[in-house]
């Protein structure tokens, strides 16, 4: 199981947002030095995500991306705000592996559909999901599709990843949604990495047993909750 310490960027500088709000925002200075940080304490994989990208600023971030991109030997996968064949092209071209789609995966299928065939395994789809059914625009939506079913789709067409978040688990720092996490891995034959709550030794040694292909980590890491050298020694 690849364990992602995650970076979230928000105006350059690495931050966290419980629950998706940028009004409950702690800030973790350079990105770039958090991104060596994790990597020189065993990281073999890193987690982006452009908060800026996510409100329609596309280009505010896109420098330091390149640079964490340069300092570091290890894959990194980015996402927030990729709602273009554009976007996923300039993403690509800074050297990042894999681009996650959000909103517009759900949105616009057409865009789902043409970004799978074109990429494949370099799309990874977010499935953010509140009381079992998909989330949209920054988690400020909640759509209509059960999350279950729209795992069962993305598979028909192709997709290898997905990052499942239980947005009310995530910056809380009380565990991941064990069971929900079990049902989407045990659906279909796609990968799941899983997000959100996910804060101890134990909650990870769950996730590897239930044969999770990752576990994104975040505020546990930031306020010192788990120790990352720890965790990467032992899974």
């Amino acid at each position: 199981m690849i364990i992602y310490p995650a970076i979230d960027l928000f105006d350059q500088q690495s931050v966290r947002l419980i629950q998706g709000d940028y009004d409950r925002q702690s800030s973790y200075g350079d990105p770039v030095k958090m991104a060596q940080k994790w990597v020189d304490k065993g990281a073999t994989y890193l987690h982006l995500v452009d908060l800026n990208a996510a409100k329609g600023d596309t280009n505010n971030n896109m420098a330091v991306i390149a640079d964490i991109i340069e300092a570091v030997d290890v894959p990194v996968q980015v996402g927030g705000g990729v709602r273009s064949i554009q976007r996923i092209e300039a993403l690509l071209s800074l050297g990042v592996t894999r681009v996650i789609l959000g909103t517009a995966a759900i949105k616009d299928p057409e865009f789902l559909k043409v970004a799978v065939e074109r990429y494949a395994e370099q799309v990874v789809i977010s499935v953010d999901a509140r009381d079992g059914y998909v989330a949209t625009d920054g988690w400020k939506e909640t759509s209509s599709k059960q999350a279950s079913t729209f795992v069962k789709e993305l598979e028909a067409i192709g997709v290898q990843t997905i990052v499942y978040t239980d947005i009310s688990k995530d910056g809380m720092l009380a565990g991941p949604n064990l069971t929900e996490l079990q049902d989407i891995n045990t659906l279909s034959e796609i990968d799941v990495i899983a997000s959100g709550g996910v804060t101890t030794l134990e909650d990870l040694r769950t996730l590897q047993a239930n044969h999770l292909s990752g576990a994104i980590i975040g505020k546990a890491l930031y306020e010192g909750k788990i120790d990352f050298e720890s965790i990467v020694k032992e899974l």
